[in-house]
């Protein structure tokens, strides 16, 4: 990987009325980073956010050869199963590299694979609902941890809990 490097995490189950929000979003965020000098981009390739990042993302690259998209696949069965589809496999086949993070699945998979990502980039971009638990709280935290640069998406209506509720007279 040359260059500055910007990675995604996102939730895989957005709600359908804003997708076009979401992806519209994506879409000045990835151009924020290239006019930022950004030119490596990395994707988990999950459902939802990563394969719409990566969608865009190669999109891009018809116009701007410079860019290149790096799949990060968190074991070897899942890579196989996102060939099966001829929608991922197209995507697969234009990444600049695909890199398999272990061999088998361990529930821990995921979390190194978004490890590995945040690790390897300058810049993280999050589409991100609020929600304490899951897989894409996890690494904002570790992007925070790692003082990464984060740029939020926020979807949906965040819900605060009671105690960070307003107090009303």
């Amino acid at each position: 990987m040359k260059g500055k490097t910007c990675c995604v995490t996102g939730h895989r189950d957005l709600p359908q009325n804003e997708i076009n929000k979401i992806k519209a979003a994506l879409e000045h965020e990835i151009d924020a980073a290239v006019t930022d000098g950004f030119t490596c981009f990395m994707s988990g390739f999950a459902d939802g956010v990563d394969q719409y990042f990566a969608e865009l993302v190669l999109e891009r690259k018809q116009t701007n050869p410079a860019l290149e998209l790096i799949a990060v696949i968190p074991y070897s069965k899942r890579l196989d199963s996102l060939n099966k589809k001829t929608r991922t496999h197209e995507l697969l086949e234009a990444c600049a590299d695909v890199v398999v993070i272990q061999e088998k699945y361990l529930p821990s998979v995921y979390s190194h694979r978004n490890r590995y990502m945040v690790e390897h980039s300058d810049r993280v971009i999050a589409v991100y609902d609020g929600r304490e638990t899951g897989g894409t709280a996890k690494t904002i935290r570790f992007t925070h941890r790692m003082k990464k640069e984060l740029r939020e998406i926020p979807v949906g209506e965040i819900v605060l809990p009671d105690y960070l509720k307003p107090k009303t007279k």
